[in-house]
């Protein structure tokens, strides 16, 4: 059997990671957001209410089971900050540096450099059924940028069990090992696997 999913997102990059991580955990397909669904707005003031409210449109507009995430940093020297604005840290249309660069002249030399990754996977089914599972990674905000790969915070977040490597230093599938979102959404799976579905 065959569960076919809509996902959700329109970053590019999560998007690619969610297949990858979807890929190794049972039969999925994965349909991509359809281009004529245009901008949800993440009203939600948590990352579960945010994430509820794309897999809820996506499942509405299109008919299929629809999987979606949103996920926030959140970082002890900045009081928990950016957390749920984490894509928006540095403003509405900010890129990935421009987050970046906020977060590393707000942190300055602080000593106080914890952080952890969360993740909230979210299923919304056509006939009502909603699940959720989420993902956490510790680790620490580095003082400057170091890697290639990855996206978003990548380049500045190493991970408590990478050995010192930030998330941009590692391959696709080492990060997707322990990252936040590989580990949400094999938690989704295994509810989806235990509805009888994977």
């Amino acid at each position: 059997m065959t569960l076919r999913c809509v996902v959700a997102t329109a970053n590019p990059d999560k998007a690619m990671e969610i297949v990858a991580i979807m890929s190794q955990v049972g039969d999925v397909e994965l349909l991509a957001r359809p281009g004529d669904i245009g901008e949800i707005e993440e009203t939600g003031d948590t990352l579960l209410e945010n994430a509820r409210i794309k897999a809820l449109a996506l499942c509405e507009a299109s008919g299929e089971v629809a999987i979606a995430d949103d996920t926030g940093l959140e970082v002890d020297g900045l009081g928990g900050a950016p957390g749920v604005w984490s894509a928006r840290y540095a403003g509405e249309d900010a890129t990935y540096d421009d987050n970046v660069n906020k977060m590393l002249t707000e942190l300055g030399g602080s000593d106080d450099r914890t952080a952890r990754f969360v993740t909230v996977a979210f299923a919304a089914f056509p006939d009502g059924t909603e699940i959720f599972a989420s993902g956490e990674v510790v680790g620490q905000i580095t003082t400057e940028r170091r890697g290639e790969a990855g996206f978003g915070y990548d380049p500045i977040f190493a991970p408590d069990e990478a050995d010192g490597r930030t998330f941009a230093q590692m391959t696709a599938t080492d990060k997707n090992a322990i990252s936040h979102r590989g580990r949400a959404f094999r938690a989704l799976a295994e509810q989806l696997g235990d509805m009888g579905l994977l």
